[in-house]
């Protein structure tokens, strides 16, 4: 399989837990404490996989000067365009409960909160297809760790959307469209980078990591802390390790 279209078809991949979390928050009446929980683990996924996969990638294709500008470049770009998104009203797309903003309340919170979860998904692709830029084989683990956050990302946030009023139309909508959004990120990832000189891809690599951790600080552990505040830590301790353990187990 040539490698552009492996990036498209691990973007893919990962993007289609979107879907599943999708539909089991929409049809399915989830205790938000059991939310809160598995939106705690995919945390910890995440951060094991940006720390020891992505930001460890980085530092190896471009040393620490690219991989440190990059991962607090990207930091900076989520953190402005969230803050600019949340005054839009979506500041809480990842909550399960009533917090998120309702369209007869916030006008033009829909497109915002679509436009988040765009921003929240985006980074993580692109991180996929740079990765295949050095020896054209993808990183499973990072596939992995996205596809396991992303279950409970969409899951809460679909949740949210419906007690917001908003329709199935809408809903799945958003996630339909970031699912082909994500492979194309991963596309476009290796695609347009693949000649760039190696300090570039790092910084790119670090770029997603930066914005991936922000997003994560921002979205994701707010929503998991609220409901299960008491295990929240042990619970992002457990995801943390298991993506440990998958990125050393080879």
């Amino acid at each position: 399989m040539p490698v552009w279209l492996q990036a498209w078809f691990w973007g893919l991949v990962a993007g289609s837990a979107l879907l599943l979390g999708a539909a089991v928050g929409y049809y399915l009446r989830v205790a938000q404490r059991v939310i809160a929980g598995v939106m705690a683990f995919g945390a910890g996924v995440l951060i094991s996989a940006l720390a020891f996969d992505l930001m460890q990638e980085a530092f190896e294709k471009g040393g620490f000067d690219s991989t440190a500008i990059g991962f607090l470049a990207g930091a900076v770009v989520f953190s402005i365009a969230n803050a600019y998104l949340a005054g839009r009203g979506a500041k809480h797309r990842k909550r399960s409960g009533h917090q998120q903003a309702k369209e007869v309340e916030t006008e033009g919170s829909g497109t915002a909160i679509a436009v988040g979860a765009a921003l929240d998904a985006v980074p993580e692709s692109v991180a996929i297809g740079a990765s295949l830029i050095a020896g054209g084989l993808v990183e499973l683990v990072t596939v992995t760790a996205i596809f396991l956050s992303n279950v409970p990302e969409a899951l809460s946030s679909s949740a949210g959307m419906k007690k917001a009023g908003r329709s199935a139309t809408y809903i799945f909508g958003v996630w339909v469209s970031i699912t082909v959004l994500s492979s194309v990120a991963s596309l476009l990832g290796y695609v347009l980078f693949r000649h760039f000189p190696p300090d570039v891809v790092a910084a790119t690599v670090a770029f997603a990591a930066g914005a991936i951790l922000a997003m994560l600080v921002d979205t994701m552990i707010p929503e998991a802390f609220a409901e299960a505040h008491e295990f929240a830590g042990l619970i992002t301790v457990l995801g943390f390790l298991l993506a440990f353990v998958l990125s050393h187990w080879r």
